[in-house]
């Protein structure tokens, strides 16, 4: 089955209001233009999640579509805070849950084998088991069948939604990534619908040759796009660099909502689509990043 589509049918037809979304990524193949289409589309009311987030998390927040968050980490990666969920917590106009990084991979490992719960010795201590704090929820214990052992309850945690970006799909949606993947591929294969943007499409004969790439199985895939340069301004493991100017801009622009309004027109909605975002960047930046990687490819 022919999965392929365009990168704005993915957002339309399978992005509705209110739904709990997985951002994927992990330092690299952060799904930015997926997102960057959602906001154009004017989406609202959105539940981000993953373990550690990128500044997507806070560009959503400040673009209005998000209304709460859960997550291990909010912030800049590597530069800075969270400039605009910070503004948002103290007005009020966003609710939030914040867990650790493992327990939120244990809470989609759960959602993945389709069980309410994980046990796990975690959580047992310190503030964000303290249902009493704002930003913690309860975390029920149980006593263990077999060594009477007190553990945690981490409940499971499956979203509506999953977007990712890969290096390459055939357009059945049998997905390959090479490179670090964190919680990406638990917390996609927990999501009811899993939306893909590669690099590029390959015939599936390229795919068989390395199955141990294929992280996402076409049966699993509800729609893929290619979209190259999908992941900028993150980067690409072995295709292009991570883009830290642009980086260090956000943290620069977003520290008042003035600053951000002039990043999210620039980079967002004075861009009718991905093309015209890519020509904003620009070709010679551009060349700089893909100088930066160490050309690597799959199969």
């Amino acid at each position: 089955m022919d999965k392929s589509a365009e990168i704005s049918d993915l957002v339309e037809e399978h992005v509705n209001d209110g739904d709990t979304i997985f951002v994927g990524g992990f330092g690299h193949c952060v799904p930015f233009a997926l997102c960057f289409e959602i906001i154009r589309q004017g989406k609202r009311d959105l539940t981000l999640c993953r373990s550690g987030t990128d500044i997507l998390f806070d560009i959503m927040i400040g673009a209005g579509v998000a209304s709460k968050v859960i997550f291990g980490y909010l912030g800049n990666p590597g530069i800075g805070l969270g400039h605009a969920f910070r503004r948002a917590v103290e007005a009020g106009t966003l609710t939030y849950e914040d867990w650790t990084n493992m327990s939120m991979i244990l809470r989609f490992e759960a959602a993945r084998q389709g069980i309410p719960f994980l046990p796990a010795r975690i959580l047992q201590l310190g503030d964000i088991a303290n249902a009493s704090i704002p930003g913690t929820i309860e975390v029920k214990t149980i006593d263990c069948p077999y060594t009477s052992e007190k553990l945690a309850c981490i409940p499971a945690l499956k979203p509506d939604v999953a977007l990712v970006h890969a290096h390459q799909s055939d357009r059945s949606g049998n997905v390959q990534l090479i490179g670090v993947d964190g919680d990406m591929f638990t917390g996609a294969l927990a999501s009811e619908k899993i939306l893909v943007t590669v690099e590029r499409f390959v015939d599936t004969a390229r795919i068989t040759r390395l199955p141990e790439a294929t992280r996402i199985p076409a049966y699993r895939t509800t729609a893929v796009a290619a979209v190259p340069w999908g992941a900028h301004p993150s980067y690409v493991e072995g295709v292009y660099g991570r883009d830290d100017d642009q980086y260090f801009a956000y943290d620069r622009e977003a520290r008042n909502v003035e600053g951000l309004e002039d990043y999210l027109r620039r980079w967002i909605y004075n861009c009718a689509n991905h093309s015209a975002y890519l020509n904003a960047v620009g070709k010679k930046r551009l060349n700089v990043l893909e100088e930066q990687a160490s050309r690597r490819e799959i199969g």
